[in-house]
């Protein structure tokens, strides 16, 4: 059948034309480009396997494919590691949060919402772009 090359070099034109902020055919889904992305008072790095968030006073893992819905919305659960001022005792735990990471992305955009799972609170609204320069604060 020849079929086959012919639906490669689709899912292909579609992976790319996601990638570079084309629009996408209705019903596909796509995932965040990779790399560093950066905003006030966020910083995040996205690969295959998920993304690692720095915040200011906290960190965030998401440990799954950031993977957005063909109208760019992202839906995804991940922790949120609070940090404090001051150095960490011996034996101390950080105090971690199950977390919500939703919001939208806009070609080299995303608008992302934190927000803890347990309490329904909401850590943050962040606004990041792809290769910017990141302003995060860390706690001293």
């Amino acid at each position: 059948m020849r079929t086959a090359p012919l639906l490669r070099a689709l899912a292909l034109f579609v992976a790319s034309a996601a990638c570079a902020g084309l629009p996408i055919t209705p019903g596909t889904d796509t995932t965040v480009p990779n790399g560093a992305w950066g905003g006030e008072h966020v910083s995040l790095t996205v690969t295959d396997a998920g993304a690692h968030a720095e915040f200011d006073c906290a960190s965030g893992d998401i440990n799954q494919p950031l993977v957005v819905d063909a109208d760019g919305r992202l839906n995804v659960e991940g922790v949120v590691v609070l940090e404090h001022a001051g150095p960490i005792r011996i034996g101390e735990e950080p105090v971690r949060k199950r977390a919500r990471y939703s919001g939208r992305l806009d070609k080299k955009t995303i608008v992302l919402d934190v927000i803890f799972i347990e309490s329904n609170e909401t850590f943050g609204s962040f606004t990041l772009a792809l290769d910017a320069t990141p302003r995060v604060r860390k706690c001293r």
